[in-house]
């Protein structure tokens, strides 16, 4: 009988020697895969981030589907990060009131700009790229990166026709006062016509989005006016990247 009892006390202890080695096996191999993946992890977060500064800038070719490696090239050669300050100018080091601007940029001279975007959404933060010509007013292209809004309904801010919307619009009025871009209740052609240089088609069944979309883009824009200004009072001409912001 005690034969018996000391059989299986002996079992029992293989059992859990056998469940804790398992169990230090696994989490040594995913401890291992998660830092041997982190690298490609960041790699592929910096791509995509590229990738939509490329789109907001309209520098993604249309005719074939572009590799990473193009991505980079194109990235490299036309985009280039810088951070402001309040002024609208170009610092060495960002402090806590700078900003972060993205310059494009063809053969060294500057062809315009792209804030980052930011701001609250129906059921989440909104991250994005908005790009704007060189005449620091019409808009050249929007992208969206990130969201937490209902598919079908808010999510469709990061479709192709949401976005493809603010190309060409206005970010002010008639007496060059700032009036960002806003999303309407609708269709754009519904607005007076005074507006609708300055209004993209809104989303049916996603008004809060729009809301605060249209917010977050407004209060945005308006911290980024000195960029703007700059780029305004040098419209048509051919300047250097290394002194656009800096004279």
């Amino acid at each position: 009988m005690s034969d018996k009892k000391s059989s299986f006390k002996k079992s029992r202890i293989y059992v859990v020697l056998f469940a804790l080695v398992t169990a230090l096996v696994f989490s040594v191999l995913i401890t291992s895969a998660a830092t041997m993946l982190k690298e490609r992890q960041l790699e592929n977060m910096a791509l995509d981030k590229k990738t939509n500064l490329l789109e907001a800038a309209g520098l993604v070719p249309e005719d074939k589907k572009p590799t990473p490696e193009d991505i980079k090239q194109i990235y490299d050669a036309h985009i280039r990060e810088v951070h402001v300050d309040p002024r609208g100018r170009i610092v060495e080091t960002p402090a806590g009131n700078s900003l972060q601007l993205y310059l494009i940029h063809t053969d060294q001279k500057v062809q315009g700009y792209i804030v980052p975007i930011s701001t609250r959404g129906l059921w989440g933060k909104i991250h994005g790229y908005l790009a704007f010509e060189q005449d620091g007013e019409t808009v050249a292209g929007f992208s969206v990166y990130s969201h937490s809004e209902t598919p079908g309904l808010g999510g469709e801010i990061e479709s192709n026709w949401f976005q493809e919307n603010f190309e060409g619009k206005k970010i002010l009025n008639a007496s060059n006062q700032l009036v960002s871009v806003g999303i309407a209740k609708g269709k754009v052609e519904n607005l007076p016509e005074k507006l609708q240089d300055h209004y993209v088609d809104g989303i049916s069944g996603a008004t809060l989005t729009g809301r605060y979309l249209s917010e977050g883009l407004e209060e945005t824009l308006t911290k980024y006016e000195s960029v703007s200004v700059i780029f305004r009072q040098k419209k048509g001409s051919q300047t250097n990247l290394e002194t656009i912001l800096d004279e």
